[in-house]
Parts: structure tokens; sequence; C-alpha cells
């Protein structure tokens, strides 16, 4: 007795779902850039960068869309940032790819006052001024 071929084709079709459904990330990197303009170890402009990083990375993989912005709340030295990942990903995944987008700036990018990271997933930007991507 064969087996049936509408149960092959249901076990086919929910094999290759499941494939589909574990995908990861696609973090290679698409561009690293830098500002010229650098901070000093002990600047205050580090601890904004740092509460900026922790809350765009912890705020973009929650937000509707993927898409973030955030502003320190340190007025001696504020610093802006913005993350964004593909809609498809998965919270997780987005989780993923922007601590390989934040890697992969910070490799290129030490101690600037700006920088953006672009994945195929998705992207990571701080910089010490107001900006829209």
């Amino acid at each position: 007795m064969g087996f049936p071929p509408k149960l092959a084709l249901v076990f086919i079709g929910f094999f290759g779902w499941c494939v589909i459904a574990t995908s990861v990330p696609d973090t290679n990197v698409t561009t690293v850039l830098c500002n010229s303009g650098v901070y000093s170890k002990g600047d205050p402009f580090g601890t904004s960068l740092a509460y900026v990083l922790a809350e765009i990375e912890a705020g973009t993989p929650t937000s509707k869309n993927y898409d973030y912005f955030n502003i320190s709340p340190y007025p001696n030295a504020v610093a802006y940032g913005h993350a964004a990942c593909n809609q498809n990903l998965t919270s997780s995944d987005c989780s993923s790819c922007l601590g390989a987008a934040k890697t992969a700036m910070f490799a290129s990018c030490q101690s600037r006052i700006g920088a953006r990271s672009v994945l195929h997933d998705c992207t990571i930007r701080y910089e010490q001024y107001p900006f829209s991507d």
C-alpha cells in the first residue's frame, strides 16, 4: 500500500513552513559609517551614549514596526539614537540583529560622537545632534 499523495503534500508543506519559520536574521554588514569627531574617556557623552544604546536595543524589538528613536536624559552631553529592524523578524531575531549591528559599529567606530551600522535586516545609529533617517 502506497503513501496517499494528499498526506505527502501536507507533510512537505508543513516541513517547508518549519524551515521558513526558523530562519535567522541576515546580519551581513552592508555599511558602517563613523562621525569624524571623537570623545575621550570620562566624557559625559559616554554615559549618555550607553543610556541611549541600552534603550534602543531594548525598545526596538518591542516597538511598533520595530522602529525606535530615543534621546538621553542628561542635559550636559546629549546623545540621540535610532534603531530599526526588518518587520518580518521575530522580536528575538531583531534583538540579535541589533546586537550584531552594535558590535560591527564599535569595531570600526570606537569613541566616536556618532556612528551608523547598517546590516541587511537591521540598522542602528547614534549621534551627538538630533537627526532623522
